[in-house]
């Protein structure tokens, strides 16, 4: 399959984010790849999926949501990749900017959140109800989007590591305030890096089933 492949700069606010957007012949949706806890665009487990998610014939677009200064200094403190509203905000943005790009304006749009990305992706899928139709967690931190959850109606898929006990828990406590169709999915054997033999296979399967079915 052809793609193409372009790295953008996206204004956000006062500052500018770089992407990787990647669309494939005949795209059938966009998914949007928010992250959490010091990763960026080029996380080799995002990329994994990305490609998977190409494949199938939806356009990917990987963003750093910090600015390179902005990621030096969460690497000292640690304190941007837990500001959920920050991250939010500008996954939010991204969205409208995949909405008004030529490449996937008339595309639906899902967003894959890890970590605390997952966070920030369901905070932006409530504040964005009519652009975004479906968001998919993987090791995700959902608890922290708070009382966002409640006002999240998309259709969301939570996939954890199954030796992952601590974020099994606060998927499920997530799970049961998610009003809209919402499925756990524990993958055996897994932990929170999905880097056991299969595990991160497994993971790219449910994702593009998911996405592919919902966009």
């Amino acid at each position: 399959m052809d793609i193409a492949e372009t790295e953008v700069r996206i204004p956000v606010g006062d500052v500018a984010l770089d992407a990787d957007v990647a669309v494939p012949g005949e795209p059938r949706g966009v998914v949007l790849f928010a992250h959490g806890s010091g990763s960026g665009r080029h996380s080799p487990r995002n990329r994994f999926v990305a490609a998977q998610l190409q494949a199938a014939g939806l356009v990917t677009v990987l963003a750093d949501l910090l600015t390179a200064a902005e990621e030096r200094r969460d690497a000292v403190t640690g304190e941007l990749r837990f500001d959920i509203g920050l991250l939010a905000g500008r996954v939010a943005t991204l969205t409208d900017w995949a909405g008004a790009d030529s490449r996937t304006a008339d595309l639906g749009i899902g967003l894959f959140g890890a970590s605390t990305g997952a966070a920030a992706a369901l905070v932006a899928a409530a504040e964005r109800p009519d652009a975004v139709r479906t968001v998919v967690s993987r090791g995700g931190r959902p608890d922290l989007a708070g009382d966002f959850l409640a006002e999240v109606r998309q259709p969301t898929l939570l996939i954890v590591g199954g030796d992952d006990a601590v974020v099994i828990d606060l998927n499920r406590w997530a799970r049961q305030r998610l009003p809209g169709e919402v499925r756990l999915e524990i993958v055996p054997g897994a932990s929170h890096l999905f880097a056991e033999p299969g595990t991160l296979e497994e993971v790219a399967r449910l994702a593009t089933d998911w996405f592919v079915t919902r966009l």
